[in-house]
């Protein structure tokens, strides 16, 4: 155990940056080795092997076939065309190989005869002044990952997701490499997660945000009129995308910390455990996102109808303020000889007089009773 003593502090030294560069690794590549391979090399004994020249696939596992240890390919985005000789190389199911060039598949964890096929959603949190309709709040990836017994292969597909990082923290650490691929691959799901309880931080802040507009009172302490509702809806779908990623990820880390497999190292497989249970905190905090801004939606059309109502009162109150000159303006306005006060001196001024006494009666009514 004393060997990986130090697991977590390697492959999570701290919280993943939500504005790191996610670009592929810097490698100088060798004119034989396909355009989609970023990197290619060969770890033994916990150290990578320095050849003097990039390696192409093949020269890299006939290097472990010889003389041990095991190889770690990571391509980006390949085609059918470029991964078929890799595929063929290691021994790949088709079925594996066929989502790995796809791409868009569910968060899996599948075995086969001679290695583990698993399926990890990287999530970016798109920085952005000032949420608004159109806003992209999460963007994702994917990482396909191939554990053999003496290789590990990932393939990625999105702008997000690099793992230069990671693998350099590794080569940092020799005793944990020295665990093979099952090493790697516990780094990469942990990497992944820690990523998602980063972005879980940013999109509390968001919906914490758009709650306090929407409770915010309005002008003079009325009632608030709430936000633009396609600002929550947009939200609320990013959260779907958020939530498509986590959830279906949680059976294959339960699969992975608590069933024997014999390509993953038993002293491995103890800290995915670790890993799924920062994945379930997460799933928990995603489902509340969820559902809070379902009641936020919810009470922003309820302030929405209840201000509506409240233009509607105020405008019914000063139609019938508006009414009583109206109606005084109107008898006189008929042509009859003989009116109330038609010949008197101060017969017009006592009409007006009149009519704004009765408004402002009227008025003073309605403000008492909140009308206005």
């Amino acid at each position: 155990m004393s060997m990986i003593r130090d697991l977590r502090a390697v492959v999570r030294p701290s919280r993943p940056s939500l504005r790191k560069d996610g670009s592929a690794y810097d490698t100088t590549r060798d004119p034989g080795t396909p355009s989609a391979v970023v990197d290619c090399a060969v770890y033994r004994d916990g150290a990578r092997i320095d050849t003097g020249k990039p390696l192409t696939p093949h020269e890299a596992m006939r290097l472990v076939r010889r003389d041990g240890g095991f190889v770690w390919i990571g391509l980006h985005e390949p085609t059918e065309a470029e991964f078929a000789g890799i595929a063929g190389e290691f021994g790949l199911h088709p079925l594996a190989v066929e989502d790995a060039v796809q791409a868009h598949q569910r968060p899996k964890l599948e075995r086969y005869d001679d290695s583990l096929f698993t399926v990890f959603k990287t999530i970016h949190y798109v920085e952005h002044d000032q949420l608004t309709a159109n806003s992209e709040v999460v963007e994702t990836g994917e990482v396909m990952c191939f554990t053999g017994r003496d290789f590990f292969i990932t393939v990625r597909h999105g702008g997000q997701g690099s793992l230069r990082a990671l693998r350099h923290r590794l080569q940092d650490d020799p005793e944990l490499l020295a665990r093979g691929p099952s090493a790697v691959l516990h780094s990469i799901a942990d990497h992944v997660v820690d990523g998602y309880v980063a972005v879980a931080d940013a999109v509390q802040d968001d919906i914490d945000e758009v709650e306090t507009e929407v409770f915010t009172p309005g002008r003079k302490g009325g009632v608030s009129r709430g936000v633009d509702s396609a600002r929550i809806y947009q939200l609320k779908r990013e959260v779907l995308e958020f939530k498509r990623a986590v959830s279906p990820l949680l059976r294959p880390m339960q699969l992975l910390s608590e069933r024997p497999m014999r390509l993953i190292d038993p002293d491995i497989q103890k800290y995915f455990r670790d890993v799924a249970d920062h994945l379930a905190r997460v799933q928990e905090q995603v489902i509340g996102f969820d559902e809070l801004l379902n009641s936020i939606l919810q009470a922003n059309l309820a302030q929405a109808s209840v201000a509506q109502n409240e233009d509607m009162r105020k405008i019914t109150a000063w139609a019938a303020i508006i009414a009583v000159p109206t109606m005084v303006t109107g008898v006189y306005g008929m042509n009859f000889e003989h009116m109330p006060e038609l010949h008197a001196r101060y017969g017009y001024p006592a009409v007006l007089a009149f009519t704004v006494t009765v408004c402002l009666a009227i008025h003073r009514t309605l403000k008492r009773n909140g009308w206005l």
